[in-house]
């Protein structure tokens, strides 16, 4: 049970070692994009490619759907980024019961977006862990964690690839491990929970008044999705990489600081920040020096 890009790992990986895939359930086409075509996501189109029979409820309570899978009789569901909470009566149809493989190291950062807030709140460190599911959000025992570093360089864009193949591996060796009896679930320290809302498109805003630190890590956790951005002469300007700078004047928070032609300097709360790359609202995704010769926005001007 899958969705995104991030859950196609662990299903080639299920492939790769032999296991008996049933059924891959994901969720309905949906149009997408300016033109609003129909796209199946990439777990359908990868499930097609392997020759897998997929499933796609618009309803995860659908008659035909739970039909479907008590007709199948699976030995283990394993759900990654699926997008729907499972319900008790799915979750105790599998003899084993259902793995979900979850791109933190619960119990920090439950919920649909922990690869963008761990960057995002300047961890060092984040992980996949593979847990036995019940009805609540991310509550369930552990089985088995790996841990990766965060280093200053990545995005929510690169850190996702890396967990998504950490995780494909982690949930053959969970497999394993269930198999001989070698892993024990250990309940999760509930008081030590955190939690990783969905983000949206207006949670991008950049607040200046953040130190620079602050707003280089918000840049790099909301890259590529929702992305980062600030708002000039009522047109809105994403921003994709910036890194942290000296500010030479104690110019307000959001006030372009003068410098090269090609610099895009912008003091924040603390500090100020060297502007890499950006977009504007029609344009493509350009570094600075090129951005700047078709969008001219000189020293003093207030982004925000």
């Amino acid at each position: 049970m899958g969705t995104p890009d991030f859950s196609v790992p662990p299903l080639e990986s299920l492939h790769e070692h032999g296991y008996a895939v049933e059924a891959v359930v994901t969720q309905p086409d949906r149009p997408k994009g300016r033109g609003r075509k129909v796209i199946s996501p990439p777990v359908k189109r990868t499930a097609i490619a392997l020759g897998y029979e997929t499933l796609q409820p618009e309803s995860i309570r659908a008659d035909w759907f739970e039909a479907r899978i008590k007709q199948i009789e699976p030995d283990l569901l394993v759900v990654a980024a699926f997008g729907h909470i499972l319900p008790k009566h799915i979750l105790t149809l599998p003899k084993f019961g259902a793995i979900n493989i979850h791109a933190s190291l619960l119990p920090k950062y439950r919920g649909a977006a922990p690869i963008q807030w761990a960057i995002i709140n300047g961890e060092t460190q984040t992980g996949i862990t593979t847990m036995l599911m019940d009805e609540g959000l991310d509550t369930g025992d552990i089985l088995l964690t790996e841990s990766t570093d965060i280093t200053s360089k990545d995005t929510a864009g690169t850190l996702h690839d890396r967990l998504s193949e950490i995780g494909a591996d982690l949930l053959i060796r969970t497999l394993k491990g269930i198999e001989t009896g070698a892993i024990r679930p250990i309940p999760q320290d509930h008081s030590a929970a955190t939690y990783a809302p969905m983000l949206q498109k207006k949670d991008g805003l950049i607040k200046w008044e953040n130190p620079a630190e602050t707003i280089e890590t918000f840049i790099r956790g909301m890259n590529p999705w929702p992305c980062a951005f600030t708002v000039y002469q009522n047109r809105r300007i994403k921003i994709y990489r910036a890194e942290i700078g000296k500010m030479e004047l104690p110019e307000p928070p959001g006030t372009v600081i003068r410098g090269f032609a090609d610099e895009l300097r912008v003091a924040a709360g603390e500090k100020a920040l060297s502007i890499l790359e950006l977009q504007g609202e029609s344009g493509k995704r350009l570094p600075v020096n090129e951005f700047l010769r078709g969008h001219k926005i000189p020293p003093g001007a207030r982004l925000g």
